[in-house]
């Protein structure tokens, strides 16, 4: 990346993930060569920052930040030179959820294949629209083998654009950040820590892109279409948890 790029999980849903999801991207990023990496946490219920605090590694790093202060934050981290800052979102607040997806590049929907989960993504989407921002969907906590799985998918993609890469709900994903570490540190060759790789390798290209879409002149080029949150014809879809009047 030729700049410094920022990636939001947003989920007004409890429970999507988004924070385990957000720390082991942040690690993953950071493993691959991609850093310095910083991690930012917005949620007050730190679950982020208390994970961090556990880590022995000095990466990724930690910014500690507020909303007053994240735009000064983001500028400072730019300065020092960080290439990537993951930021995790608090769930059910509206507004904030809104404020930090501005400072987005890409921002991520941890979604769980659930009734409850897809009613729920809704309004999320309506934030990424409102702000013009591409946003990704990542099936988390899966059932390998479940047909919801895919039906799940099959109804996000309705709505925007899929990770080609399910994390399936294994119990070293989540017990991995008890003492503040990561699956790829605990079982690097395990099915967790390579779907987690394979979905930090997608979200990258789609960064790349990002970059791609400034020409060599400075000339902001039309994005990639691949973000438009449109059906396969390309019509605007409805969205989950709305009634169309």
């Amino acid at each position: 990346m030729s700049q410094m790029r920022t990636i939001v999980f947003a989920s007004q849903k409890g429970g999507s993930g988004k924070t385990t999801l957000a720390g082991h991207i942040g690690v993953m990023a950071e493993l691959a060569g991609a850093g310095p990496v910083a991690l930012i946490d917005t949620d007050p219920q730190g679950s982020l920052a208390k994970w961090w605090n556990c880590r022995e590694s000095p990466t990724p790093a930690f910014i500690h930040s507020v909303f007053t202060n994240l735009v000064h934050d983001l500028d400072e981290a730019r300065a020092a030179g960080f290439k990537l800052v993951v930021i995790d979102t608090p769930p059910a607040v509206t507004k904030a959820i809104s404020e930090v997806v501005s400072f987005a590049d890409l921002v991520v929907l941890p979604t769980r294949p659930s009734p409850h989960d897809l009613r729920a993504v809704g309004p999320t989407i309506d934030i990424c629209e409102a702000r013009k921002k591409p946003m990704i969907f990542a099936l988390n906590a899966a059932t390998p083998r479940a047909r919801i799985t895919m039906e799940a998918a099959v109804a996000l993609s309705q709505h925007g654009t899929v990770a080609p890469v399910t994390i399936y709900n294994r119990t070293d994903f989540a017990a991995s950040m008890i003492d503040g570490r990561t699956v790829m540190e605990i079982e690097p060759d395990g099915k967790s820590a390579e779907e987690v790789r394979e979905l930090w390798e997608y979200l990258h290209q789609r960064l790349m892109k990002l970059d791609m879409s400034v020409s060599e002149t400075g000339e902001v080029v039309q994005a990639a279409p691949l973000f438009r949150n449109q059906n396969p014809l390309g019509r605007q879809s409805p969205v989950f948890g709305r009634r169309a009047i």
